[in-house]
């Protein structure tokens, strides 16, 4: 038997990452491939799913087998694969850049810069890159990547159907009745996904179109010293009651406020795919998006994705999304589609196209 298995710096549940290596690797062994898990840092829930990298020598067995590397950070598994003789594949997911995260996470910096080093070194070794994006795959091709292609991140949109949370649904329903839209974002509290530039937004929506509308942010603490800044930020414009910081919730939590919301709006400065904009469409609910990175790849024509991110710019973008009936019936069937391309039966075939032509080609 063939054997692929993957490799990935840090597996976590609840994360995009981790989340597509599982339905990667279900997908590998459907298509014949032996294929294991092999990680580094491993949350103590996962840790049966995988086996640690550096054990991969004793695990490895007689006959043709090949390394998937899952990309996104710099590790010091990389050394481990340039080392081995096997035939490697890459799936790249992006990585932060830099200048994005200075001055508030210096040890997130190294780590950043250390997996840009570390994909330009892999980059003579690599078979076949596979890019999550269109705006990936240009990054591989500027380092040198010979060959690349670009599969979707495997994502089951039915998983986005989760029991709502009743009390929590409860709760934000009351707080709307005071009047003004919910705007929902979905991410992790972290310099680059630019929690503060939806604060500015919100700051100009409620000065020119409603003085009672709301921002509920979603998603746990990344940067402590970006959120400390971006509390003060938001004490300072007095928004204490408009700004929701929700942290990290449970999957009924979620449920309800995707429920509740009026408009999901993204601000981030660098996304490598953005899930979150995926279950912003399954849920009916209007995007309005910074087109940074890879956003416009994702959204494609589902939402109302903009080339400048100013606060009177997205203030008026998410005025039209909630006052105009018929955009949100037009981003709506946009949406239908969108989420019909990323169905995990096409997102799976892709893949395994990738897959089959990259063997084939060796």
């Amino acid at each position: 038997m063939v054997a692929i298995h993957q490799f990935i710096p840090s597996l976590a549940s609840r994360d995009a990452i981790g989340s597509h290596t599982f339905q990667v690797q279900d997908l590998l062994r459907q298509m014949g491939f032996e294929s294991e898990i092999f990680a580094g840092d491993v949350e103590p829930g996962l840790a049966k799913r995988c086996l640690p990298y550096r054990e991969f020598p004793k695990h490895r067995r007689a006959g043709e087998c090949w390394l998937l590397y899952q990309a996104s950070i710099g590790s010091p598994m990389v050394d481990f694969l340039m080392e081995r003789p096997e035939p490697k594949l890459m799936n790249f997911h992006n990585i932060t850049p830099a200048e994005l995260v200075e001055g508030w996470e210096p040890g997130l910096v190294d780590e950043v810069n250390l997996g840009r080093l570390q994909l330009v070194r892999l980059a003579p070794v690599v078979v076949q890159a596979i890019a999550v994006s269109a705006y990936n795959r240009r990054e591989l091709e500027e380092v040198g990547y010979a060959r690349t292609a670009v599969a979707p991140l495997l994502v089951d949109l039915d998983a986005f159907d989760r029991a709502v949370d009743r009390a929590t649904l409860a709760r934000l329903l009351a707080e709307k009745e005071a009047g003004g839209p919910d705007l929902l974002f979905v991410g992790r509290i972290t310099p680059h996904k630019a929690q503060h530039d939806l604060v500015k937004a919100l700051a100009a929506y409620r000065r020119l179109y409603h003085p009672g509308a709301r921002l509920r942010l979603v998603g746990g603490e990344g940067s402590r010293s970006y959120r400390r800044a971006l509390g003060q930020f938001v004490g300072e414009l007095g928004l204490e009651e408009a700004v929701d910081f929700a942290g990290s919730v449970t999957a009924g939590q979620l449920a309800a406020y995707y429920r509740a919301a009026d408009a999901f709006v993204c601000a981030s400065d660098h996304e490598g795919f953005c899930v979150p904009l995926l279950e912003a469409m399954h849920h009916r609910l209007p995007v309005v998006a910074y087109g940074a990175a890879a956003v416009p790849d994702t959204v494609g024509g589902a939402g109302l994705v903009l080339a400048d991110k100013s606060p009177l710019s997205v203030a008026s973008a998410v005025h039209r999304v909630v006052s105009d009936p018929a955009l949100r019936a037009r981003l709506g069937t946009e949406a239908d589609r969108r989420l019909a391309d990323h169905s995990l039966t096409r997102t799976r075939q892709r893949f395994a196209e990738v897959i089959g032509t990259a063997l084939q080609a060796a």
